[in-house]
């Protein structure tokens, strides 16, 4: 056959699909929004790479972080600049204090012009939000007068929080948050090397999402099949043989396919503009990141077609069509289960080689994980019709909404499998992926030490501040329960140039008991502890021998070659001191010596510093971490303040979740939507057997529920084997990473139940256009 005969048949095929009145356009259309769903997502994801290229860019283009210990002199071209980063009930606004040295000073990324003291530019989403009535509490936290806008050059997504204050008076010490800089820009660094376990998350997390997408496509490409069918025996009739007449048919899904990478393209344009203004789960872009991969686009406009072309061909070798009729209609012969396991047999030979291999031993076989993990999850589309019929030829007695329902099924039961492998594939990705990544959590998580149950938030000064004032302070804002504030200082045993120094704790006795076990306390004890951390030795005993009864030690002592001299504050050792046990979850345990304030002299306040407070909140008061932050920014602006967490997730494990989590919204949505397109198909196909039903009297409550029977079998079977290929590709995947298997069926039913209640939904969307269709006016044709 020549290539000028296939393309005269598909152009015949095509011209047949657009001129052929209502009832083709209807059945173009439908196929055009089903494809063009599913380019709309594949378009998306080639766009994925350009998305992650460009907030790189811009994360490197605004680094503002000095890796050298060396700051360069004060120049023409220098600046200071300071870390501000703030959070707005959990949503992260990212700020920075900038002061110019020169005029040559560059500005940062996407800033016009440097802000004065006092003032700010905001990004467009921060400066709505602080324009907004909720967000008082954050308009006092950032006190400065807006004068621009941050651009897009400086922002990583549309709806990211981000500022620049003016500043003036920056200090800059060896340990404030204040660096001095001449440009900015990531320096070139040495790659990290990639986590294998990782990059085979990230693997299979690209296939599982485009898996169901593209079954999906395959699966809309065959709309209208049965009439298409009988629409075929005309050509027959009028002269064209069986080969001539599939390619024909394979130009109708051509025509489809076309219109639908038309239609996919405007949905694409459509939802570039609309994500470029929203927010999924935290992450935003702007619309010039989503622009496609020009050759991935490509390879898109070209596999579309090709794949609908050649799955009508291979559809249409199990049907018949003669001039009088289509043989779909007869008994079919039973379907064979042999070449149906291939598929799922063969990927678990590809992923064999890989078990036990972990984190390790090298890289995963890229092609070996995606051929593997592809195969498994496309032998659900081969096993699915199977199964269906299986069961469904076993079914017989019931209602006769039942009955209704189990002969249509037996009828054309891969009709109903075909609807439902999309959603099979999806959930037994998901189950798959939730084992995968429920198994692995333990290895990216590690534990803090902290206690969430004994301190809700520390904060950490950017320099010495006075006890007393600290403890004011905090005590006395909204939200908080206990504010442990503790003061530190250093001591020896000459005025000057003492041979060996010890650190000393000065806190009330709530505060002390927060690093030691006290017997009891009263203002005015001194305790000294056994052991001590961060010393080669952990006993403390000569610490223990220099603090005795009596002996006169002098608080900040001074050095000869130190900048500032101390006060040299002479204190007597009371006689109460006492040896204590330190807590084994201490607070601070790098000093020894724990004082309460009145055993002190009064001289020696200047020489005690706090450089942080540890607070207990009150759960009952809403938004205390506002009111917490917004004394800190009062009090020091370059303060950090941190959540106690018991454990901390690796950034690059936590941002590959987030990432599926993201893409598994937008598979749903596709899920959902070409499910009802889908839906709606099967309805219009049998709409004048609908409404021959009832003109012969049959109930619409029998129809309704027969319907919702021939969704609900395919589905709960489909469910079924969804969970038994998710778990076992689960476990392959576990055994890959060298992670014991343990299931866990909560998360198990709940990906199934996800995908049992998009069904769910459909099915009820579709109850309207289904009760129109039941009338005895279906039966009127033209």
């Amino acid at each position: 056959m020549s290539p000028r005969q296939w393309a005269t048949d598909l152009a015949m095929g095509a011209r047949f699909a657009v001129t052929g009145g209502r009832e083709g356009w209807v059945r173009v259309t439908l196929t055009a929004v089903g494809v063009g769903l599913g380019v709309a997502l594949l378009l998306l994801c080639t766009a994925l790479p350009n998305v992650f290229a460009a907030r790189n860019k811009v994360e490197d283009a605004r680094f503002d972080y000095r890796y050298s210990d060396k700051a360069p002199p004060k120049a023409d071209n220098t600046f200071l600049i300071a870390v501000t980063d703030t959070v707005w009930h959990d949503d992260d606004v990212r700020g920075r204090l900038l002061e110019p040295e020169g005029k040559r000073a560059p500005l940062p990324p996407g800033v016009d012009s440097f802000p004065g003291k006092g003032e700010m530019v905001v990004s467009s989403a921060l400066g709505d939000l602080l324009a907004s009535d909720g967000a008082k509490l954050l308009r006092e936290r950032l006190p400065y007068k807006i004068i621009g806008t941050i651009g897009e050059s400086g922002l990583i997504g549309s709806h990211e929080l981000a500022y620049y204050a003016g500043a003036s008076g920056l200090k800059l010490t060896d340990f404030s948050p204040v660096h001095r800089l001449t440009e900015y820009g990531r320096p070139d660094a040495t790659p990290e090397k990639t986590d294998p376990v990782l990059l085979l998350m990230v693997l299979v997390v690209f296939v599982v999402l485009l898996t169901p997408v593209a079954v999906f496509i395959a699966a809309a490409v065959r709309f209208g099949g049965e009439r298409r069918d009988r629409r075929l025996a005309a050509l027959r009739l009028v002269g064209s043989d069986s080969h001539m007449t599939r390619r024909i048919a394979a130009g109708e899904a051509l025509a489809g396919a076309l219109l639908g990478l038309v239609v996919g393209t405007g949905f694409f344009l459509l939802g570039r503009q609309t994500l470029g203004s929203a927010e999924v789960l935290g992450v935003s872009v702007w619309p010039s990141y989503l622009d496609p991969s020009p050759a991935l686009a490509a390879l898109v406009a070209v596999a579309i077609p090709v794949a609908a072309v050649l799955v009508t061909l291979l559809a249409l070798r199990g049907v018949v069509v003669e001039p009088l009729g289509v043989v779909r209609a007869a008994r079919q012969r039973r379907r064979r289960l042999w070449w149906r396991l291939l598929p799922p047999l063969a990927g678990l030979a590809m992923l064999y080689p890989m078990l036990g291999k972990g984190r390790k031993n090298g890289d995963f076989n890229q092609y070996l994980v995606i051929g593997g993990v592809l195969l498994l999850l496309i032998g659900i589309t081969a096993l699915l019709p199977w199964v269906v019929e299986a069961v469904v030829v076993r079914l017989g007695k019931g209602a006769l909404s039942w009955q209704l329902a189990v002969r249509r099924l037996q009828l054309s039961s891969g009709t109903a499998a075909r609807m439902v492998n999309g959603i099979a594939v999806a959930v037994a990705g998901a189950i798959a992926l939730q084992m995968l990544f429920t198994g692995t959590q333990s290895q990216y998580t590690k534990a803090t030490g902290q206690d969430p149950g004994r301190v809700q938030m520390q904060v950490d000064f950017s320099d010495r501040k006075p006890l007393s004032g600290i403890e004011r302070e905090f005590t006395g804002t909204k939200g908080v329960r206990a504010a442990v504030a503790l003061a530190s200082s250093q001591y020896g045993q000459a005025r000057r140039n003492p041979e060996n120094t010890n650190g000393l704790t000065v806190g009330n006795c709530t505060a002390l008991r927060e690093l030691a076990t006290l017997p009891s306390c009263k203002d005015g004890d001194v305790f000294v502890t056994r052991t001590r951390s961060h010393y080669i030795t952990p006993s403390n005993a000569e610490e223990i021998a220099v603090v005795k009864p009596g002996r006169q030690l002098y608080i900040d002592p001074s050095y000869d070659d130190a900048t500032e001299r101390g006060i040299e504050v002479p204190w007597t050792v009371p006689a109460n001191v006492r040896v204590v046990n330190v807590r084994k979850d201490s607070l601070q345990d790098a000093n020894g010596l724990l004082v309460t304030p009145a055993a002190l002299p009064a001289k020696a306040a200047p020489a005690l510093y706090s450089d942080g407070v540890y607070l207990r909140l009150d759960p009952s008061v809403p938004g205390s971490r506002e009111y917490i932050r917004n004394v800190v920014a009062r009090i020091d602006p370059l303060a950090a303040t941190y959540s106690w967490s018991a454990t901390q997730e690796d950034a690059k494990y936590t941002s590959i979740r987030t990432g599926l989590f993201v893409g598994s919204a937008f598979v749903l949505a596709l899920i959902g939507a070409s499910l009802l397109v889908s839906q709606l198909e099967q309805l219009r196909e049998r709409r004048k057997l609908l409404s021959a039903l009832v003109a012969f009297g049959t109930r619409r409550r029998t129809l309704s529920l027969s319907v919702l029977w021939q969704t609900a079998l395919p589905v709960g079977l489909g469910l079924v084997l969804a969970t038994t290929v998710g778990i076992t590709l689960g476990s392959v995947l576990l055994k890959m990473t060298r992670t014991p298997v343990a299931m866990d069926w909560a998360s198990v039913l709940t990906m199934t139940g996800v995908g049992a209640a998009v069904v769910g939904v459909v099915t009820l969307l579709s109850l309207p256009p289904l009760l129109r269709m039941m009338r005895p006016e279906g039966l009127r044709t033209e």
